[in-house]
């Protein structure tokens, strides 16, 4: 069936708490999706951001992010009070502040654990069920508070500080300061980074109250967020999720499984992630996430990759694989390295992950992002798992022969966008691209260019791919100043939010029309 769906965050929802959450706005979203007639909602990763806001560098590949927790659902429940939640500092409703964000919402989330009885049958039900990632997880996070508060972290050798500035780069030096002081796990006393069975024991009773903090809010994220998406799926509306293929350096994943990375007895990365030189950057991008040891991976039959993949699935409908080249071949960087361009590739895992995955969970509804610098081989390996790709229209406009114009589809096996989350809007796109390139767009949709977004938004939806997703930024005709992430752009990113008036009836009433207009559903 041919559909089409509209790409936003939950974290771009309007609201008055400084942040998109999954409270009323995210319900008034789906109804806005229904009225457009659109059966999709595409979401970026729900992850616990850590360092940098961004929701592809978590504290866990596992665990929900704390600050999309609805204020006024906690008070629907009896764990706030219209009083707690009556003097909300001015937020800016077009912006996210993280750092005030995170301060104010944090106070009311340990206002809510204060009144939560631990004695809740749904709450020891989640905490068994998600006990291989939740301990783990809840005691990292502990942790780090502590020994921020003791000041008990190793930072002042050379050798932790040119990690901190290599693998916070992209952050910037004032950015890479904050994390300094953020205690890393590799900076831990070295009993509890090494996760001795004692240390391990030890901390967990000496920590048992944060620990089960932030046990509360997982469990209030997801029965927030399994709420919402019950509510999405009557409409008849499919969630598309996003799985980042790493991990942060500084997450539970890593310190609790650090033979399933490539990080020697001292918790540094030996190589990092990242991509040669592209359309992004001159330089390539120099991610610095830990690289997997794929040996190890199989030795288990990718046992933590299988529940990783269950656990999203969990959440959403279908799920897009981030980066999903690097699983035929993968840039490797060597650790320290100043850019991207001294990598080298490596071969991934291939179809071997696949059918591991496929054998557990049965056949998957997979989306592979495969953009970027490729070879014929990651085309064969998307081609043979039968994963739709990736078509994005702003890519398009430079020769007729382009295939990612619609004319040179040769299946209906992909997810044709506007734009993503890393591109502009369209309309930034268009008033920042050569006049070459918006001479061949408007020739060839005969179009004046005057309402570019809605002109690339009918391309899209009349394509013959499966899926089509527009992102909400571009369905509200927005410039520049909305968009999402600049990749190799330190500041300003993930800050993205709309206001409700902007959802009209008549962008409602567009999508509708164009979506019958074209047979999709």
């Amino acid at each position: 069936m041919r559909k089409c769906g509209i790409l936003l965050h939950p974290t771009s929802l309007p609201g008055k708490f400084g942040i998109g959450d999954l409270g009323q706005a995210a319900y008034d979203f789906a109804d806005y999706l229904e009225r457009a007639g659109q059966s999709l909602w595409q979401i970026l990763p729900l992850g616990h951001t850590g360092f940098g806001d961004s929701p592809y560098q978590s504290f866990s590949a596992f665990a929900g992010n704390p600050l999309m927790i609805s204020p006024s659902l906690l008070a629907e429940d009896g764990l706030l009070t219209e009083e707690d939640i009556r003097d909300v500092p001015a937020f800016d409703d077009t912006r996210v502040d993280y750092g005030a964000v995170a301060k104010y919402k944090e106070g009311l989330l340990k206002t809510a654990y204060g009144r939560f009885s631990k004695s809740d049958k749904e709450y020891k039900s989640f905490c068994r069920k998600n006990a291989f990632w939740l301990n783990d997880y809840s005691l990292f996070m502990s942790l780090k508070n502590y020994f921020i508060e003791k000041r008990m972290f190793e930072f002042e050798s050379s050798e932790y500080k040119a990690y901190y500035k290599q693998t916070f780069k992209a952050l910037g030096e004032d950015g890479a300061k904050d994390c300094y002081y953020g205690a890393c796990w590799n900076s831990f006393p070295e009993d509890i980074k090494n996760r001795d069975e004692g240390a391990l024991k030890r901390y967990t009773k000496l920590l048992k109250e944060d620990i089960d903090y932030y046990k509360f809010i997982q469990y209030i994220f997801f029965k927030q967020w399994k709420a919402l998406k019950e509510y999405v799926n009557k409409k008849g509306i499919e969630i598309i999720g996003d799985i980042p293929i790493f991990v942060a350096s500084d997450s539970a994943d890593t310190w609790a499984h650090r033979e399933l990375f490539h990080i020697n007895e001292k918790g540094f990365p030996t190589e990092v992630a990242g991509v040669p030189p592209d359309y992004f950057s001159a330089e390539g991008q120099l991610w610095g996430n830990p690289l997997y040891n794929w040996s190890k991976h199989s030795e288990d039959g990718y046992d933590w990759w299988i529940k990783r993949v269950e656990s999203v699935l969990e959440l959403v409908d279908i799920v897009r694989i981030d980066h999903f080249r690097a699983f035929e071949s993968y840039w490797s960087i060597p650790y320290g390295s100043k850019t991207a361009v001294k990598g080298k590739w490596k071969k991934g895992p291939q179809t071997k992950l696949f059918d591991a995955i496929n054998e557990k969970l049965g056949g998957l509804n997979i989306i592979a992002e495969d953009l970027g610098d490729l070879n014929p081989e990651v085309m064969v390996l998307r081609d043979k798992l039968g994963l739709p790709g990736m078509k994005i229209l702003q890519f398009a406009f430079d020769n007729p022969g382009n295939d990612y114009l619609p004319h040179n589809y040769t299946s209906d096996n992909f997810v044709v966008y506007t734009g993503t989350h890393d591109n502009d809007t369209t309309r930034g796109w268009y008033e920042s691209t050569n006049e070459e390139c918006r001479d061949y767009a408007r020739r060839l949709m005969q179009v004046s260019g005057d309402d570019i977004s809605w002109d690339l938004i009918r391309l899209a939806i009349s394509s013959t791919a499966r899926y089509c997703v527009i992102p909400l930024q571009d369905v509200l005709c927005l410039g520049s100043e909305a968009r999402m992430n600049t990749p190799g752009v330190r500041a300003g990113n993930w800050q993205f939010r709309f206001r409700r008036e902007q959802l009209t009836d008549d962008g409602a009433e567009g999508l509708r029309y164009l979506c019958e207009l074209y047979n999709r559903h």
